[in-house]
C-alpha cells in the first residue's frame, strides 16, 4: 500500500461494514486469512471478529480512525477485503466508502484534479 493511500488515515470501513466471506479464505481450508481472527456467520460464510455486530471494528484493524491506521493482516486480508476500493481509487465514485467516512464525520473523497501541461 504507498504511503499516499487514502486508507492510512481512514479506516472507516473496517469500522462500518460487516467484513464476511466464505470460509474457504480462512487458512485452516487452504486460504490465506488468519483463522483466530473469523467468527462464523453461518456453514458457509465467516467475519472477522469485530464486525459480525454492531459497532463493528474489525479485529485486524489497528490505530485511530480518520488519522492513521493499519491492518494487521493487510497481505492476508480477505478477498472481500481486496475488492473494496476507496472513491475515485480507480476513477469509480464508491458510495459505501463515503458512507462509512460520514458514519465518522470525515469528508467525502474527491476525484483528483487534472493539472493541465
Amino acid at each position: 500500500m504507498s504511503d499516499n493511500n487514502p486508507c492510512l488515515t481512514c479506516g472507516a470501513c473496517c469500522a462500518y461494514f460487516r467484513v464476511s466471506f466464505f470460509w474457504g479464505e480462512c487458512q485452516s481450508a487452504g486460504g490465506t486469512v488468519p483463522d483466530e481472527l473469523v467468527a462464523p456467520i453461518n456453514s458457509t460464510y465467516v467475519a472477522m471478529i469485530g464486525t459480525e455486530s454492531k459497532p463493528a471494528r474489525c479485529t485486524a484493524l489497528s490505530g485511530e480512525l480518520g488519522s492513521n491506521v493499519s491492518c494487521s493482516i493487510y497481505a492476508n486480508r480477505s478477498t472481500s477485503c481486496q475488492d473494496f476500493h476507496t472513491s475515485w481509487e480507480q476513477g469509480i465514485h464508491n458510495p459505501h466508502c463515503d458512507a462509512a467516512r460520514a458514519a465518522y464525520g470525515l469528508e467525502p473523497l474527491h476525484p483528483p484534479t487534472l493539472v493541465a501541461c
